[in-house]
């Protein structure tokens, strides 16, 4: 490349006979911009970032080809690779057998506490000394003096015999434990209506039956004690689990899962059935014109509902209804709940400890997903590529 030629003119002035190349190819380098300038321009787009996303999900689920594109000695191995997946799978099956073989065992185990349990809330029992003999966050509190102890019995002796005896009734067994726990929990709490509550006061005990046999499966027994709603001391919620692979997708199992449930029939007494209601709707004759009231019966928002579930159509009867599979995917959500947590644990749902502990973990989960989408500053990113990343 020629050096640039300097000349002075006749007014003294320097003039510039050749140009450098290099300083030309320099300068249009630096206003020219390169791949990675203009992808990461074009990232910032937001119709080329719409468009990019709409690509991607477009893409989810798809296979790549690569598993066609193997070789065959290969592909042959990769079954032998499922075959002994599916061998796995049929252990596993029989692992969660046996668990519910020992669910069964230990369910005699426990049914003397529980037993004693219902007795205590429902009064027909009192607890001994040796039974309340457990730490409580509020026993400071509950400490009084002996001046204040003196003064509460004085207190007690002048109130009159009907408040002494309304105290007496309040204060037997548990009051609204069953209904509390319902009202606590959000599960349960949005299935229970206005109407629903006055019944649910009368229920005595909630237990799990499990079955021993095949198919496996366990059923809910709500007992309750003499009411004017119906004529049912006990109601039933069975529900029936697949314990081993479905054939046509065996690599979906996960362990058992209620594939059925069935209710019970509820003996209503006249006009007390809170699960129907009934409207009045006019109706016009097209040729008279003259109007008429026809009374209906309709199917009403109720927690009694719950022991009429939807029916589980059979393999030969076609698709179910998606409605109805939702209905059927919250029933057995709900049966698992009360079955898992609500009986074993009644007493901390009762005073809420347990909705506690569940608040925590939740917490817990939350702030882990929080802390593990951090901000991230590309153009402070010395390694990031746009033009690599798009690829």
């Amino acid at each position: 490349m020629a050096d640039p030629e300097n000349k002075v003119s006749e007014d003294g002035v320097e003039e510039l006979e050749e140009v450098d190349d290099t300083e030309k190819t320099t300068e249009e380098s630096v206003n020219t911009p390169t791949s990675a300038e203009l992808a990461s321009q074009l990232m910032r787009s937001p119709q080329v970032l719409a468009a990019l996303q709409d690509r991607l999900g477009s893409m989810v689920g798809n296979p790549s080809g690569y598993i066609q594109s193997l070789p065959k000695p290969v592909k042959r191995r990769l079954k032998a690779l499922k075959k002994l997946q599916f061998e796995a799978t049929k252990i596993e099956a029989d692992f969660f057998k046996e668990v519910h073989e020992l669910e069964c065992k230990y369910a005699t185990k426990y049914a003397p506490l529980l037993e004693r349990r219902r007795n205590i809330v429902a009064a027909e029992i009192e607890p001994t000394d040796s039974d309340c003999d457990w730490p409580s966050e509020d026993e400071k509190e509950e400490e009084l003096s002996d001046e204040l102890k003196n003064k509460a019995k004085i207190e007690e002796k002048t109130e009159t015999e009907n408040k002494k005896e309304e105290t007496e009734q309040d204060n037997k067994g548990v009051p609204s434990f069953w209904l509390t726990i319902f009202k606590n929990v959000d599960m349960l709490s949005e299935m229970v209506q206005d109407h629903d509550e006055p019944i649910i006061q009368h229920i005595q005990d909630i237990q799990v039956k499990f079955t021993q046999t095949e198919p496996m499966g366990f059923t809910l027994e709500f007992f309750f004690e003499p009411n004017e709603y119906f004529s049912n001391s006990i109601l039933t919620k069975q529900y029936i689990m697949r314990s081993e692979p479905d054939e046509s997708d065996p690599f979906s199992f996960e362990g058992p899962e209620i594939i059925k449930c069935k209710g019970c029939t509820i003996d209503w007494k006249k006009g007390k059935n809170v699960t129907v209601k009934t409207i009045k709707k006019k109706q016009k004759h097209k040729g008279t014109g003259k109007a008429r009231v026809v009374t209906k019966t309709v199917q009403n928002d109720s927690f009694f509902n719950f022991f009429n579930p939807p029916q589980v159509p059979e393999a030969d009867e076609g698709d179910m209804d998606e409605d109805v599979e939702a209905l059927l995917a919250a029933d057995f959500e709900i049966g698992h709940f009360i079955r898992e947590r609500i009986v074993p644990r009644a007493v901390l749902y009762f005073t809420g400890e347990a909705l506690e502990n569940d608040d925590d973990f939740d917490e817990e989960e939350n702030e882990e997903e929080e802390g593990g989408e951090e901000e991230y500053d590309e153009e402070h990113d010395p390694d990031f590529n746009p033009a690599v990343n798009i690829i």
